[in-house]
């Protein structure tokens, strides 16, 4: 369960440490120590930046598509050491291109495809998001109605997408639409490349609780893309996102057992801080919650030997998306327990996204930890549902029966 690394990776290590101490501020606590919004949003800009010109995008890419040729020993080390000193990894837009759509690419892509498009991810060029989840299709991903019809050299797209994370700061989109209407619901579907920058794409923002507008809805009327423009073959798009949702994950392992530790700790100040930590309820749930977090770093582990004995996740991907989303609703339940009446008036800012938890570094103000328990609410339900995951474990890795589906019967024979 000890994902050993080597000498190489080891070097690498020493390096990126050596890159962090000359690139970031003296007394550097933390993006989330960065108090005003637009400063950390510039910050998080300048960084990406620094990240691309040293090469640490992208590392376990091949050369020839912009990448450092690194293994993935060494990416998850990345990983590591960059949470640990409290900066992003990637950019806004970069979960969708860098670590989803690049990932794609490798396996599925054309060797054209590759070279053309995972540069333009690496430099910033182009800016994905993904256009997957529509108002009646979320969890049960194969009964989407987004249209495409090939019409000559081009493809003529209809439907709505909705939750289209950094959608309105994207200027291209992977999505999934339907391609054949008569196919078994799975494998009528092709995954296309679009732009954004064009008419027949209005884009239209959601507001959250919090008064952030991450997510927005897309709307398609007769919107195109070169009949090229397709990952994979045509029909058989259900594969390919398969690859690219087991990628969305791919770092995590790493990530979270960090991020969810630093979190912890700045529960157990907020704990001091208001007096709540003698309290022998109050200790119960800070314990159980630390045993948790031990429980979630040896997944975490387990996962990482996996992935650098294999090279790629498992269903095992679905135990760790499970576990973590519920720890972070008790984590973060317990921090407004903590807080008490003060946490009705929000103070301070929020996390600069809305996943998981907050940025490392951050203040223990009502703001910082509203953000995040409105994240955690939804962690349960974004990259598939604790029910989706729940049945994935069942099914994949029990290997037990599915459900029942219900019989649809005919009007005429329900009539009679």
């Amino acid at each position: 369960m000890d994902p050993r690394h080597g000498a190489a990776a080891t070097a690498f290590r020493q390096r990126v440490r050596a890159f962090l101490d000359t690139e970031l501020p003296p007394g550097w606590k933390g993006i989330g120590a960065i108090t005003d919004r637009a400063e950390a949003d510039d910050f998080v800009a300048s960084w990406r930046s620094t990240m691309a010109a040293n090469g640490f995008l992208g590392v376990s890419w091949p050369k020839e598509y912009g990448g450092a040729g690194l293994s993935k020993s060494e990416q998850v080390v990345l990983v590591e050491e960059l949470a640990r000193a409290g900066v992003p990894a990637m950019g806004p837009n970069d979960t969708f291109g860098i670590k989803m759509l690049g990932g794609t690419l490798l396996r599925w892509g054309t060797e054209e495809q590759k070279r053309e498009l995972m540069p333009r991810i690496l430099s910033g060029a182009d800016r994905w998001c993904q256009g997957f989840s529509e108002p009646g299709s979320g969890s049960d991903l194969a009964s989407l109605t987004t249209r495409a019809v090939l019409d000559g050299n081009r493809w003529v797209i209809d439907g709505q997408k909705v939750w289209t994370s950094r959608a309105r700061e994207a200027n291209r989109m992977f999505l999934l639409a339907r391609t054949d209407v008569n196919a078994p619901k799975n494998h009528g579907i092709t995954f296309l490349l679009i732009d954004m920058d064009q008419p027949g794409v209005d884009v239209r923002p959601i507001v959250a609780m919090s008064g952030e507008s991450e997510f927005n809805e897309v709307f398609l009327s007769g919107a195109t893309t070169p009949a090229d423009h397709v990952v994979g073959e045509i029909n058989g798009g259900w594969s390919v996102a398969a690859t690219l949702l087991g990628l969305e994950r791919g770092e995590e392992a790493a990530i979270n057992p960090i991020l969810f530790r630093a979190e912890l700790d700045r529960l157990l100040d907020l704990a001091r801080e208001r007096g709540r930590a003698d309290d022998p309820v109050f200790r119960d749930r800070l314990a159980d919650l630390y045993a948790r977090c031990e429980v979630m770093r040896y997944v975490g582990l387990r996962i990482l030997t996996g992935v650098l004995t294999t090279g790629c996740l498992g269903p095992e991907a679905s135990i760790s998306k499970l576990y973590w989303s519920e720890y972070h609703q008790r984590a973060t339940m317990l921090a407004l327990d903590v807080l008490g009446a003060d946490a009705m008036v929000s103070t301070g800012r929020g996390p600069l996204r809305a996943f998981r938890a907050d940025d490392p570094g951050a203040p223990n103000t009502t703001g910082s930890w509203l953000g995040t328990t409105y994240n955690a609410v939804a962690g349960t339900i974004y990259a598939g549902t604790s029910e989706v995951q729940r049945n994935i474990l069942a099914e994949v890795v029990l290997g037990l029966p599915r459900e029942p589906r219900p019989v649809v019967t005919s009007a005429h024979s329900r009539a009679t």
